[in-house]
C-alpha cells in the first residue's frame, strides 16, 4: 500500500534523504525513529506531496506521487493537530469531512468520534478545552471520516501522559485491524515495540536499518539504535 524506492532529496546542496526504500502493506504499523534532521519528516512530507522528491519513486497504492493524485488516500496528523478551538469536536469533524468531500449526519459524526474513544459529552464542546489526546482523537476521526487507506503520523505521542499513550496505542491498532497503514515517525522506542510491525532507524537521511517489532524488544531496541545514531 506504500512503496518508496530509492527517494533522494537535498536542501542546497545538503542531503536530506538517500536511496530511501521501503515497503508497508495494508494492516501495517511502520514507525520511523531517528534523530531530529534525521529525514523523518522529510519522508512524510514526500509522500504527502507537501515538497517535491529529487529522485526515486514513492506510491500510495498504485499511484505514484507526483503524478497522481493520492490526496483521497491519505491522512496526516502532526505532533500538533491543527483544529479550530472555537468549534466543537463534531463542528471541527464536520468541517474537515465536507472539505474532502463527504457529508454525514450528526449521528455519524458522533460515531466516528466515539470509535476514536472521545466520550460523547466532549464531543459537543469546544476544543479550546480539549486536552493534546483529545485532539488528537478528533485528527483520526478525520481520517476515518475521509476513508483515508494510509494515515501518516509525525511525533503523534509527544507531550502525552501514559494513559493517552495507552489509549492512543489502542485506538492506532484498531486501525490496522481495519486494513488501514499508519506510518509513524516518532522518537518513542518504547512505544514503537509495542505499537509497529515494522521498525525503521534513519541516520542522516538514510534508512539503516528495517526490523519486525516482533524480533525485538525495547531494551535490544534502545542498544541497536544508540549504536546505530
Amino acid at each position: 500500500m506504500l512503496k518508496a524506492t530509492n527517494i533522494r532529496k537535498s536542501y542546497e546542496g545538503k542531503t536530506a534523504l538517500k536511496d530511501v526504500s521501503f515497503e508497508v502493506s495494508k494492516g501495517e504499523i511502520f514507525c520511523l525513529l531517528g534523530q531530529n534532521g534525521a529525514g523523518k519528516t522529510t519522508t512524510i512530507n514526500i509522500f504527502l506531496g507537501f515538497i517535491p522528491k529529487d529522485g526515486g519513486q514513492a506510491f500510495v497504492g498504485d499511484k505514484e506521487i507526483g503524478k497522481d493524485n493520492t490526496n483521497e488516500l491519505t491522512a496526516y496528523i502532526p505532533e500538533t493537530v491543527q483544529l479550530y478551538s472555537n468549534l466543537s469536536g463534531v463542528e471541527n469533524l464536520d468541517f474537515f469531512s465536507r472539505l474532502a468531500g463527504f457529508k454525514y449526519t450528526t449521528a455519524a459524526l458522533e460515531d466516528f468520534l466515539t470509535k476514536t474513544g472521545l466520550q460523547l459529552e466532549a464531543q459537543h464542546k469546544r476544543l479550546s478545552g480539549y486536552s493534546k489526546g483529545m485532539r488528537q482523537k478528533v485528527g483520526i476521526a478525520v481520517a476515518l471520516a475521509k476513508n483515508a487507506e494510509v494515515i501518516f503520523m509525525d511525533e503523534p505521542t509527544s507531550g502525552l501522559d501514559p494513559k493517552a499513550t495507552t489509549e492512543f496505542t489502542k485506538i492506532c491498532k484498531e486501525l490496522a485491524s481495519m486494513g488501514k497503514v499508519i506510518f509513524m515517525a516518532t522518537h518513542d522506542i518504547f512505544n514503537a515495540v509495542e505499537l509497529a510491525t515494522t521498525i525503521g532507524i534513519m541516520k542522516e537521511g538514510t534508512l539503516v536499518q528495517q526490523l519486525k517489532a516482533s524480533e525485538i524488544n525495547a531494551g535490544e531496541l534502545k542498544q541497536l539504535y544508540l549504536e546505530t545514531i
